[in-house]
């Protein structure tokens, strides 16, 4: 038989580890509860600040669009029609230095054309055959086919764009536009201006958890936007372009194109 002594001795050690138990987890569910704010959501105080970075530079290269658009009896002649033209700009181009991997065709296709017919039946009205009305048997005719070839053209002599619009104007091309000045290895201009934002937004975050008597933790949320912004011709030069003056093309002032970055960072603040 257990005798009673050791048995109130199992009693108490067991009141002692029971008591124990629940400290902890009374302990623990304190801490938890700090974590988090009356409404259950997490209570990190965190401090979100914006930065603005942006870099200038001189464009290197310039892009021309233009498109070969021609009519005829049969899709192949009207085909043949553009393989002309674009055989002369193509031509022109390589006088000029642009190499192949420079000029490419983003769109080339072939349609028929079709006019709309009206049979008409007089109408005799006071014994007059001068009015007259639609049968009610009109119909499409095929006219013929128009075929089109679009190409851009990367110039990398930037100085010769002027040069080279005058020319593929010269050339028959149906329609020009640009020049749209660009910079190459852009990338980099993008990665230099994002650092420039990111320094300007950290710059703002310290400065604003000393005032608050902080110090700034971990980021805890990023993100970007930014603007790239190019600089455009002047009207009177692209109508130098259109009108194919054969005395020497205006200088295109190519301007600065301007790479921007906007960030904001969260920063968690202690």
């Amino acid at each position: 038989m257990i005798p009673n002594e050791y048995i109130k001795n199992l009693y108490r050690a067991s009141l002692v580890f029971l008591v124990v138990i629940s400290l902890f987890f009374v302990v623990k569910i304190l801490i938890n509860f700090k974590s988090y704010s009356i409404l259950g959501g997490s209570a990190t105080h965190t401090i979100t600040l914006s930065g603005h970075g942006e870099v200038q530079a001189v464009p290197d290269i310039a892009n021309v669009y233009f498109t070969i658009n021609k009519i005829a009896k049969t899709a192949a002649e009207a085909q043949d029609k553009v393989a002309v033209i674009e055989k002369k700009a193509l031509d022109f181009l390589k006088t000029k230095g642009v190499a192949d991997k420079d000029i490419k065709t983003e769109n080339a296709s072939v349609y028929p054309k079709y006019d709309y017919v009206r049979t008409l039946c007089p109408a005799v009205i006071n014994d007059s055959p001068d009015i007259s009305y639609g049968c009610g048997n009109s119909k499409q005719v095929l006219t013929g086919y128009e075929a089109n070839e679009s190409i851009t053209v990367k110039i990398r002599k930037i100085d010769d764009a002027g040069t080279i619009m005058q020319g593929l104007g010269g050339a028959g091309v149906s329609n020009l536009n640009g020049p749209n000045f660009a910079i190459d290895k852009e990338d980099v201009l993008k990665a230099q201006a994002r650092k420039e934002a990111i320094n300007d937004a950290r710059n703002k975050a310290e400065s604003l958890a000393q005032d608050l008597g902080v110090s700034l933790g971990r980021i805890s949320n990023f993100s970007e936007g930014g603007d790239y912004s190019p600089m455009y011709y002047g009207k009177a030069t692209m109508m130098a372009v259109d009108s194919k003056a054969t005395s020497s093309p205006a200088e295109l002032p190519k301007g600065e194109n301007t790479i921007t970055s906007d960030v904001t960072i969260t920063y968690e603040i202690k």
